[in-house]
């Protein structure tokens, strides 16, 4: 029996959910989880999203081997993640995505989240910018200023590239995964809609309350990963498979 069965599924849930969502870009991005002292679960090169299965998740260490599975590990999951777990002590969940609205607002020169809507002040303090692109993330350099730039946040937007999103478990990361993708897309809608206009502004303070607020509701990410596995459950069977 594979070890590690529920962050497998925890892993292969979010994995599966995010392709429903329309979150995931062809076999590539990763999403990874720490099971242990220098040991990681991810998902493997080559297959789609939404036809992963818990079986299929990697068991890796910390310089990028294979410890279990049947599957290769794509270079560049093991460059930007190995370096944000290692240097991030926080990022028990990595995940890293194309997600189309947050991705463009890193095309965007100098596009910044805006703390115009309440899906945008969960983030409030909680967000970092890498401003520079390096090309694809093949080298230790390029991974180790990423995980720098996550630092005591929980997202940074990379520039011409995507957003990386770290949590304390799997739920919370990708409920925050979800509300971010969420306050990106109301943005651009906001600012399509604006003809000009500049969107609203809410007063700092109501911004740290309303963060506040939103964290001390964490049962609701808890809750939410829970309906996703059920309506997995009903819909795509197989998906908690570990042989």
């Amino acid at each position: 029996m594979r070890e590690h069965h529920s962050e497998r599924e925890d892993l292969t849930a979010a994995l599966r959910w995010a392709a429903q969502l329309g979150l995931n870009e062809g076999v590539c991005n990763h999403f990874s989880l720490e099971v242990g002292p220098d040991r990681y679960l991810i998902n493997p090169q080559g297959l789609h999203w939404g036809e992963v299965c818990a079986a299929d998740m990697l068991l890796i260490d910390g310089q990028g081997q294979v410890v279990e599975g049947r599957h290769a590990i794509e270079p560049s999951a093991f460059f930007i993640h190995s370096w944000i777990h290692r240097l991030n002590p926080h990022a028990k969940a990595i995940l890293h995505t194309h997600m189309p609205y947050a991705t463009a607002l890193t095309l965007v020169d100098g596009g910044r989240l805006q703390w115009c809507n309440q899906n945008a002040l969960r983030f409030w303090d909680r967000v970092a910018y890498d401003d520079i692109y390096g090309g694809v993330a093949l080298d230790d350099a390029e991974g180790r200023r990423i995980a720098h730039g996550v630092a005591d946040k929980d997202v940074v937007f990379m520039a011409s590239h995507g957003v990386t999103v770290v949590g304390a478990t799997m739920a919370w990361a990708f409920d925050d995964l979800y509300y971010l993708e969420r306050a990106c897309m109301h943005q651009t809608l906001a600012l399509q809609a604006a003809d000009g206009k500049p969107l609203r502004s809410i007063d700092p303070a109501v911004c740290r309350a309303t963060a506040a607020q939103i964290a001390g509701e964490r049962q609701q990410s808890d809750l939410f990963f829970a309906s996703i596995k059920r309506l997995l459950d009903r819909d795509q069977s197989g998906w908690r498979a570990l042989d």
